[in-house]
């Protein structure tokens, strides 16, 4: 596993992560703050890690096989807005993204497709955290 910058691990810090919980990363790219959160919710929890390049989640999925393989990391291509569960997969409790433009205002229309898409992928009362805080902040859902 290899180590986090000091960003991201300011940001997996500050999740409010717990054994057993289901969190979704929106745009993981290679998959470095994905991989630890997996291993902070540990073998009852699971990440759902999110990218919209090809390249990324190659990367992840390259990295990451034995927390694949154990059940505890998904890896999926696309964007936030075209966020889908899969049939018979369970919502999540947490979503976090940093540096997601559908979240930081370059792109207004896809932040609210995809705010949509996050409220039905969490459970009732699931929080989306995003960069911009100190060092994140909790951005309001659709309900």
């Amino acid at each position: 596993m290899s180590a986090l910058s000091p960003r991201l691990r300011a940001v997996v810090d500050a999740l409010p992560l717990r054994p057993g919980l289901r969190v979704i990363e929106i745009g993981c790219g290679p998959g470095a703050a994905a991989r630890e959160v997996a291993h902070r919710v540990g073998p009852d929890g699971h990440v759902l890690a999110v990218d919209r390049s090809a390249a990324a989640i190659a990367q992840l999925t390259r990295s990451a096989p034995d927390l694949i393989a154990a059940g505890l990391l998904t890896a999926r291509q696309g964007t936030a807005e075209q966020l889908e569960l899969a049939e018979g997969e369970e919502p999540y409790d947490l979503a976090f993204a940093v540096r997601v433009g559908a979240f930081d205002g370059r792109h207004p229309r896809a932040g609210a497709l995809a705010l949509e898409r996050l409220a039905r992928a969490l459970v009732p009362g699931g929080v989306l955290l995003i960069d911009g805080g100190d060092p994140l902040r909790e951005v309001a859902l659709p309900s």
